[in-house]
């Protein structure tokens, strides 16, 4: 006899008809849950990691910024300030001046990232070899 898994909790509340509620007791799971995706979907851009760690310590102007992330093009990288900007995760300062001098840093609320950010580096660094050795034997048994 086959042994069957019982659901995860997140495949029954799927199943559930149940209009249960999360975090605030008023919300619907389903628009917290599509709102944190959301979130986690910026947030875990590489390149969105990438600013946020070079802000870490200071303010960048945008050419700064640009040389710092390596491979970003200039339109990603400003689509990814303007998303930041918009979460409220950084602010952008234009100084009057010519040509005008727009400069980056991180908000109280994107500092908070920073222990998350680093880790998720520090732990990607740890494992590089053994992912990418995984990676060559995986393409390696099915090529």
């Amino acid at each position: 006899m086959a042994h069957r898994r019982s659901p995860s909790p997140a495949a029954q509340h799927r199943g559930s008809t149940q209009p249960s509620t999360a975090g605030t007791g008023s919300e619907p799971d389903e628009e917290a849950c599509r709102q944190v995706l959301q979130i986690l979907g910026l947030i875990g851009s590489k390149w969105s990691i990438l600013i946020i760690g070079q802000l870490r310590d200071r303010t960048l102007r945008f050419g700064e910024l640009h040389r710092a992330v390596n491979g970003i093009s200039q339109r990603m990288l400003t689509l990814t300030l303007r998303q930041l900007e918009r979460d409220g995760l950084l602010t952008r300062t234009v100084h009057p001046s010519v040509p005008p001098r727009v400069d980056y840093t991180l908000t109280g609320l994107g500092a908070t990232l920073l222990d998350s950010v680093v880790a998720l580096g520090e732990w990607a660094t740890t494992h590089r070899h053994e992912i990418n050795d995984n990676r060559n034997r995986y393409d390696a048994a099915h090529s």
